[in-house]
């Protein structure tokens, strides 16, 4: 197939090009390259694709429609996985502009990109976080999740209702994915493995917030990746059982499906501190701290809809993922 993906320089969107790519599939991948954390590490995925006969880079920011459209209208993709946004729940209490315009301007752009080309399917990324004040877990696409806590996770419930609105409107299939705390190679700087690993090796405290007592899905970002390709190979399809009269927040009569993407085992904060630790050979320093606004205490991903829709169930342990992820960081930072 030949597909765009944007925020191709992001760590999902690196990663989720690699795998399209290493299959076979022809990729055009998109990124502003913004500065919301390290160019050079945005630009060091970049050089990983580079060599794939089937790949191209395109510069550009979702926020310009009409180089947008202009690039759908020339490429004719048949597919979209539309990755990027701008990330960070705690980025979002300070900069609520810099959400809006990339994550709701942007995604309305790639929206209208998609149906005047006719794509066959976007898939795009959504977020744990959209479930807000819930606090029944496990977390379930069929649980309504209309009480979201930051602006960020505001603007990917936003995403989801105009995604529906488009897969009614104009027959677009769409798939948003839930992603729960995703972590490994290559990651954000800004993320909690990546600062704790980072600090801990300088001899630095780490922020513990919530004094520790956080519950989080952890997910590597191979299942991650796993389960967006699986999504994308099945394109979105109207729910014959729908009912409006009860109507299920997860699917439609339209083309349009949610599904979780998470480890399905929530770690204790303190347990995955241990993990990164033991995985160092390093003891941490803890700076316990209050939770910080927009936060929740806990995530847990129900993902049986993506079992059984998709086929896909993410299973790779937290001991696993971490250890990984400490050897590509001082492989590539060449500490120790």
């Amino acid at each position: 197939m030949k597909l765009l993906v944007t925020g191709a320089a992001g760590f999902i969107g690196y990663h989720t090009a690699r795998h399209l790519l290493e299959r076979g599939d022809e990729v055009v991948g998109l990124d502003s390259i913004n500065d919301y954390y390290d160019v050079t590490l945005k630009e060091a995925r970049l050089k990983q694709l580079a060599p794939y006969e089937r790949f191209r880079f395109v510069k550009l920011d979702v926020v310009d429609r009409r180089s947008l459209e202009q690039l759908f209208a020339s490429e004719r993709f048949e597919r979209v996985v539309h990755l990027a946004a701008q990330a960070g729940v705690r980025y979002s209490l300070t900069n609520p502009h810099a959400y809006v315009e990339s994550n709701m301007v942007g995604f309305m752009n790639i929206l209208e990109a998609c149906r005047l080309s006719k794509v066959q399917h976007l898939v795009y990324a959504s977020s744990s976080s959209v479930y807000g004040a819930n606090t029944k877990m496990p977390f379930s696409v069929q649980q309504h999740a209309d009480h979201p806590l930051s602006i960020y996770a505001a603007t990917k419930r936003a995403n989801e209702l105009m995604a529906h609105t488009y897969s009614s409107l104009h027959a677009l299939p769409t798939t948003g994915l839930r992603f729960f705390t995703v972590y490994g190679p290559y990651g954000r700087p800004d993320m909690a493995l990546f600062s704790f690993t980072r600090n801990i090796l300088e001899g630095k405290a780490i922020d513990v917030f919530n004094y520790g007592h956080h519950r989080r899905d952890f997910t590597y970002i191979d299942d991650i990746v796993a389960g967006v390709v699986h999504a994308t190979d099945r394109i979105a399809q109207p729910d014959a059982n729908w009912n409006s009269d009860a109507p299920d927040p997860g699917t439609s009569r339209a083309p349009y499906r949610l599904y979780n993407i998470g480890n399905n085992r929530p770690v204790e904060l303190m347990r995955y501190i241990e993990v990164i630790e033991q995985a160092l050979q390093r003891k941490s320093v803890k700076n316990l701290l209050p939770m910080q606004p927009g936060d929740v205490p806990d995530t847990f991903a129900d993902v049986d809809a993506l079992v059984r829709d998709v086929g896909y169930r993410p299973d790779t342990p937290v001991e696993v993922g971490v250890q990984r992820f400490v050897e590509w960081y001082v492989e590539y930072y060449g500490k120790k």
